[in-house]
């Protein structure tokens, strides 16, 4: 009995829990790498993960690691070889130099672009002790010659904000409309447009819902080359805002 009793407390000393492998630390892999082309720049943008990829809450991440790459002709290209991708792009969470946050958004402008040129990107996540996650959904798209900004002007009244806006044919691609972006006098504009799909009038009536508080507007031509939207640089800053009825 006694020598039994003994043996169940030594068994019983030093016991842990399962071993965590160190690929169940890392942040979750990125999910909704988009790519959008404004102007004469692609703006890469993404969601941080909050979560391990075992699933628990993810509360030390330092940064991510952008890649991009030159997609080749079919017969050249090789994503699997060493030399594909150049070096990342690191962006730290606390000193984000080259990136910005909009909202829920990270954002990443490249500048570095030749028309013509298909560019595809990835993303991976680190925390602060350096472990790296899986690579993101990838995308791709091809650099093209982007329209002309629009000229924009606004009228206030009692009613709405008109705006009226006028823009030239693109160089490249056919005409999609414009995109309008309002945000209060003073803030940044957002991320997305106030229209849901690009407008193919050239007048925007915006019915807001307090008087005397000022907003700004840009608008945006947008134009279709080969399937894919591309925006032009903002138009000129307008002002407006609800006129109290005389």
């Amino acid at each position: 009995m006694i020598l039994a009793t003994g043996l169940a407390l030594l068994s019983g000393c030093g016991k842990k829990g399962a071993l965590v492998p160190p690929e169940a630390l890392a942040p979750a892999p990125v999910t909704n790498l988009a790519l959008a082309q404004k102007d004469g720049r692609f703006q890469v943008r993404w969601s941080a993960p909050s979560r391990q990829e075992a699933g628990a809450s993810l509360k030390d991440l330092a940064g991510f690691l952008l890649f991009r790459r030159i997609v080749l002709p079919p017969n050249e290209d090789c994503e699997e070889c060493p030399t594909a991708y150049g070096e990342p792009v690191k962006i730290e969470i606390e000193y984000p130099k080259g990136a910005r946050r909009s909202g829920n958004f990270w954002i990443y402008d490249d500048r570095d672009l030749t028309t013509g040129k298909l560019y595809q990107y990835k993303l991976r996540s680190f925390t602060a002790a350096g472990v790296q996650s899986k690579d993101s959904n990838r995308v791709r798209r091809t650099a093209a010659i982007p329209p002309l900004p629009p000229v924009l002007e606004a009228a206030s009244s009692a009613e709405a904000v008109t705006l009226s806006f006028v823009g030239l044919p693109p160089e490249q691609g056919t005409p999609a409309g414009y995109n309008i972006y309002r945000s209060k006098k003073g803030e940044e504009f957002p991320l997305f447009p106030l229209n849901a799909t690009p407008i193919t009038a050239n007048s925007y009536v915006d019915h807001l819902p307090q008087f005397d508080v000022p907003f700004s507007y840009v608008v945006t031509s947008v134009s279709t080359v080969e399937g894919e939207s591309v925006e032009s640089a903002p138009s000129n800053v307008a002002e407006g805002a609800l006129t109290l009825p005389e």
